[in-house]
């Protein structure tokens, strides 16, 4: 296992119906993806619906999982927020409750210049010893990372791997080709395309409730079986579209773990709602049960 895993999975925050963090929930939730082949656990990212996250409950988060989790996968804290003091303060909080490496969004809604970018990514992982992943997402950032600033920001000891929500596979490439950042594709959609151009590993919001698919598809992939490897990721594609298109994914993947039992409620924090159709997502869930 390297310093990030291979196969992970952006965690949802299982909750009580009075929006409180759910104990038994979490358990239950870590015990099914270290089950189902998952061997690295993002903890408190976008999907784990990070925004309504108190800075308590966020290290209480990565304290929890790391306990279920002992060593059988790695514990990746999300820690990026818009504040750079905050997301310091939740840097060294995570790597006081046990994290293995940091998620670093790049900044949002304030809109940063790249200077910024890279000044504020700097800032976080100055901050602690730990490995650093950043997250370019620029759907939900409204900035995105360039290559030019990826390039610069590899050259930290620390950052070492993308999360790329961009989807760029050319840009991808390119930064593959100029810096040792380890990539991880975080558009489901996109996972093969990914790993056949040289990713690392996917951080994927659908494996919350097929992870031993997404391990399935990594390891083709890694012995040249493409052919399997396309027919995993077509198997996948329904589940992929009742989980991401309707979207947000925390609040669908949620709605899927309910309905399979592994979570008690699909309860999520405003201004989340939960997904009020679930037949896609049933009619879906039956096709990787076949």
């Amino acid at each position: 296992m390297n310093e990030f895993g291979a196969n992970l999975v952006a965690m949802v925050t299982p909750m009580q119906p009075d929006g409180s963090i759910s104990p038994d929930g979490l358990a239950g939730l870590v015990d099914h993806l270290l089950a189902t082949g998952c061997d690295g656990l993002v903890v408190g990212g976008t999907t784990g619906e990070s925004p309504t996250l108190t800075e308590p409950e966020a290290a209480g988060l990565v304290r929890s999982v790391v306990a279920r989790a002992g060593n059988r996968a790695r514990v990746i804290a999300g820690v990026g927020t818009y504040d750079t003091a905050a997301s310091v303060r939740r840097a060294r909080e995570a790597e006081a409750a046990g994290a293995d490496a940091l998620l670093v969004v790049c900044p949002y809604y304030a809109r940063p210049t790249q200077a910024g970018v890279v000044a504020h990514c700097r800032a976080v992982a100055d901050a602690t010893d730990l490995p650093v992943m950043l997250y370019d997402v620029p759907a939900r950032a409204g900035i995105a990372m360039t290559a030019a600033t990826l390039t610069e920001l590899a050259a930290h000891p620390r950052i070492r791997a993308v999360k790329d929500a961009k989807g760029d596979l050319f840009e991808a490439m390119t930064v593959l080709t100029r810096t040792s950042l380890a990539y991880y594709c975080g558009i489901d959609k996109l996972n093969l395309p990914y790993l056949a151009c040289g990713a690392a590993g996917l951080v994927s919001v659908v494996g919350n409730v097929a992870a031993d698919r997404t391990a399935d598809l990594i390891t083709a992939v890694r012995r040249g079986d493409l052919e399997s490897a396309r027919a995993i990721h077509g198997s996948l594609q329904p589940l992929v579209e009742a989980i991401m298109r309707p979207g947000p994914g925390a609040t669908t993947a949620k709605a899927a773990l309910a309905e399979l039992g592994i979570i008690p409620h699909a309860t999520v924090r405003l201004p989340l709602v939960e997904a009020p159709e679930r037949q896609q997502l049933v009619e879906a869930l039956a096709t990787i049960a076949a």
